[in-house]
């Protein structure tokens, strides 16, 4: 009989191993769809924020939420409408002019002595980005592939935005009931952190779109816009972004100089010292207090683990782990105080005892 319990004891010890192995294995398939889940989240809440500008009238939550999505596509259409011929004609001008900066700075480098081969560097980097593309997943990249993950993400955020509280309810029931509060706490944190840091990244990137494109701009820059757009759009990867979006600048004003190309440099440092030092310490005050060290590894982590999707949203990753890791580890296995979402002191808040009575998103 006691051989017999034994026999029973390991069977379930070998059921639990593989189930916990299998499910390993669901999650490696499946990263790629957790991350676009993901994606849907931080658009949501965003999606959200708008909606609730319309709540405040007394809109029903669906209504808003659709009201939001609208508003939403009427901006994105609207600065198409106004400045979508010149923009999509300087990304034109752009890509044609690459390959003869490339050259033109190569010429430069010969001429000062540089024995440094920039077309294979260029080379290079097209490589390793094609690596972290194919890394993402080819279905991911494909022309239509991109499409549907698109509509897919709006799609999910559209539901998780009209009813936040079901999803994370649903969550809630997957947990221990003695610990649904603590659960509850770390959703509404993280959706409150999440909501925090796009709004502070959103005005950062508008203010690094402003000085990139004006600066360019007055140092007679090629495509100052299209440069200026991809700028803003990098700024959302800490500090990978601001030097990756440089280097087709500083191509591109080779092509008109040396001089320009250095002035143009002297620009991207002065913007990124102003984004470094006055735009994050903002973001920061006003989301989570991450060190630079964080962030920067977190980029690095999250590209060699996710590819170009990991890269992407390796801040709003970094956000939400944070806080996870704060509530969950230092509140709840440390007996510390938890650092939360928002100004307090020392960025630290006291503990509510309470339910979390937050709307997440």
């Amino acid at each position: 009989m006691a051989n017999d319990s034994t026999h029973a004891s390991f069977a379930r010890q070998c059921l639990i191993v593989l189930a916990f192995v299998a499910l390993a294995a669901a999650l490696y398939v499946l990263v790629q769809l957790l991350l676009l889940i993901f994606a849907a989240i931080v658009v949501a809440v965003i999606v959200r924020a708008m909606a609730r500008q319309f709540i405040r009238f007394g809109i029903g939550d669906s209504l808003a939420v659709g009201l939001a999505v609208i508003a939403l596509f009427a901006i994105i259409g609207l600065i198409a409408w106004i400045f979508g011929g010149l923009v999509s004609a300087q990304f034109v001008a752009l890509a044609e002019n690459i390959p003869a900066a490339i050259d033109s700075t190569q010429r430069q480098f010969d001429a000062w002595g540089i024995d440094y081969d920039v077309r294979q560097a260029s080379r290079d980097i097209s490589a390793q980005l094609s690596g972290m593309t194919s890394r993402a997943g080819s279905f991911a990249m494909s022309a239509g592939g991109t499409i549907a993950n698109v509509i897919l993400v709006l799609a999910g955020a559209v539901f998780f935005a009209v009813h936040p509280a079901l999803y994370r309810n649903s969550v809630l029931r997957l947990v221990p009931i003695e610990k649904e509060e603590v659960v509850r706490r770390a959703c509404d944190d993280s959706s409150r952190a999440l909501g925090l840091w796009l709004q502070a990244q959103i005005l950062s990137s508008i203010v690094v779109v402003i000085l990139t494109y004006v600066g360019l701009k007055l140092l007679g820059v090629p495509s100052a816009a299209a440069l200026a757009l991809i700028a803003g759009a990098l700024d959302f990867i800490p500090f990978i972004g601001p030097v990756v979006a440089g280097i087709p600048a500083v191509l591109v004003a080779f092509s008109s100089s040396p001089t320009t190309a250095l002035w143009t440099i002297g620009l991207y440092l002065i913007i990124q010292q102003i984004q470094g030092n006055i735009l994050q310490p903002i973001i920061q005050k006003r989301s989570v207090d991450l060190s630079p060290a964080v962030l920067l590894f977190a980029v690095v982590a999250a590209g060699t683990l996710f590819g170009i999707v990991g890269v992407i949203l390796s801040a709003p990753l970094t956000v939400v782990g944070f806080v996870l890791v704060q509530r969950l580890y230092i509140e709840q296995v440390l007996g510390k105080p938890a650092k939360t979402p928002g100004p307090g002191e020392d960025g630290i808040k006291p503990v509510d005892k309470r339910a979390g009575e937050g709307n997440p998103g």
